[in-house]
């Protein structure tokens, strides 16, 4: 499973730090693959945030959080980080996990095929 934390009520301006962690069984049995982030604000689809491929060696960010957002994984923790710099109200969310075990990257990833979900966790950013 995937469980995501670190949201919150945030100031325009401020900083978050999400993480999500993985675990149990199909996460002891196949080695971790690609992971990203995704948001979804109320009355709207969700979105892309970004990816970091298996070996960390790549990321991929949506236009809107370039500069703002990192993206970043510890793989002895099973752990996967979006550290969120200058947000902005629009920014507000549920933002929610996802990976899959695969080796290699692939452009389906930002359009959301990705076989493991977390539930995500709230992030507001006030005016």
């Amino acid at each position: 499973q995937l469980q995501a934390s670190g949201g919150g009520l945030v100031q325009s301006g401020g900083s978050l730090r999400l993480s999500c962690a993985a675990s149990g069984r199909t996460f002891r049995n196949n080695k971790l693959g690609n992971m990203g982030w995704f948001r979804q604000a109320p009355g709207k689809e969700r979105e892309f945030v970004a990816v970091i491929t298996s070996s960390g060696s790549s990321t991929v960010y949506a236009d809107f959080v370039k500069g703002r957002f990192t993206i970043s994984r510890d793989d002895t923790m099973n752990t996967l980080y979006l550290q969120m710099n200058n947000l902005i109200p629009d920014d507000t969310a549920v933002y929610l996990c996802a990976a899959d075990t695969r080796d290699f990257y692939t452009n389906v990833i930002p359009r959301g095929v990705m076989p493991y979900w977390g539930k995500g966790t709230q992030v507001t950013v006030s005016s």
